[in-house]
């Protein structure tokens, strides 16, 4: 691929470059840096911002300005739109994220697509079975765990293994540390105690976020924790005022800080002595990598991609289960220096192996799917 004297281009649609999805443009677009490719990013949806083309790191992007209406349906005019832009250029393939894009990239081209599955229950729907089995001469599915590509594989059982493969979401660990602030100073802006031994969550106040389990365990092991313990959940939701009626039930809401929507809560992740993702339901859990880029201690409920992603560098409790989660809580709080030291490059070894971008981009090029199609 790389012997190919003449410069290629390599497409890849968006819905929108909201929440995480300007970072899994940002991604993908770095496994084609230091190649003969070039790539264009489209975001259907979502006004030109100049912020927006310098994180993404793609050679060109090209903004639609869609509304989420617009593309509902047939979503003609979006089609006639990606079919002029894919007559300017040498285009070799598609990247699409989610369905409403590979929809769009197989009606609109002839291009050997990769549709990026970004989370469970994709193959759930009928139509959407009977449109990849459509289009399957020309799609490769590529999911985010382990986890996603074995229901996907059970949903399309006459596609052989090598169509549907992962790639992890991976970060680029030096920025990500360079953004981070420390831990005095992330506490401050939190508007967390200093002295205080934290407990740290980030994400939507939702079901699938299971912060429910996240407060029983902290309250089960509050008598077993550092007298200064308490629990910072970092997001916004449908759940929040339950969450903090079950505090106050608990009589320890004046332990549980609910700190609301932080922009690039990333960056404040060394306020925290340990981090916890308590999901249900997690097709990989993205905060695990910043925490652990951030040398965060992490605890992760035992689901779907989150165990690929913690197992060996961390703690995992059964799903749900409140009482295991405070045994995790007590032994990260009775751990010594040392011991969270090697954690640390437990870490730092599984980050670099498994969720840089290094090697996200020696996964990429290594799988049979990009032979296949690039």
């Amino acid at each position: 691929m790389n012997n190919r004297p003449q410069q290629r281009h390599i497409l890849q649609i968006c819905h929108g470059y909201g929440g995480p999805f300007l970072d899994y443009a940002r991604q993908y677009a770095s496994l084609f840096a230091d190649t003969p490719y070039r790539v264009t990013t489209i975001f259907l949806s979502g006004e030109p911002s100049d912020e927006v083309v310098a994180a993404c790191q793609s050679d060109e992007v090209i903004f639609l300005e869609y509304r989420s209406k617009a593309l509902r349906g047939f979503k003609l005019r979006a089609i006639r739109e990606i079919r002029r832009i894919v007559k300017t250029k040498d285009f070799s393939l598609c990247i699409a994220h989610r369905s409403k894009p590979a929809y769009i990239a197989c009606l609109a081209t002839r291009l050997p697509i990769i549709w990026v599955h970004h989370a469970y229950g994709a193959y759930d729907r009928l139509d959407r079975r009977l449109f990849a089995q459509a289009y399957r001469k020309r799609i490769q599915a590529l999911a985010v765990s382990d986890s996603v590509r074995d229901t996907i594989r059970a949903r399309l059982p006459n596609w052989p293994n090598e169509r549907i493969q992962t790639l992890y979401y991976h970060i680029d660990i030096p920025a990500v540390q360079a953004q981070q602030f420390d831990r005095a100073e992330a506490r401050q802006q939190l508007k967390l105690p200093q002295n205080a031994w934290i407990v740290g969550n980030v994400g939507r106040l939702h079901p699938d976020k299971d912060q429910a389990t996240l407060i029983k365990g902290f309250a089960a092991a509050l008598t077993d924790l550092p007298k200064n313990s308490c629990l910072a959940i970092l997001g916004r939701g449908r759940l929040e005022k339950e969450l903090k009626s079950l505090a106050i039930q608990l009589n320890i809401s004046k332990r549980v800080f609910f700190v609301g929507e932080v922009p690039d809560a990333r960056r404040y992740f060394k306020a925290f002595d340990v981090f916890v993702l308590s999901s249900d339901h997690e097709p990989f859990g993205m905060v695990l990598l910043e925490a652990m880029a951030a040398g965060v201690p992490v605890v992760s409920s035992d689901c779907g991609g989150a165990r690929e992603v913690v197992d060996g560098a961390g703690q995992l409790f059964r799903q749900g289960d409140g009482l295991a989660l405070s045994g995790c809580l007590v032994k990260a709080s009775e751990t010594g220096d040392s011991a969270v030291e090697e954690q640390q490059q437990a870490m730092r070894k599984k980050l670099i192996n498994e969720f840089s971008d290094a090697a996200g981009k020696k996964r990429f090029w290594g799988l049979s799917m990009v032979a296949a199609t690039a």
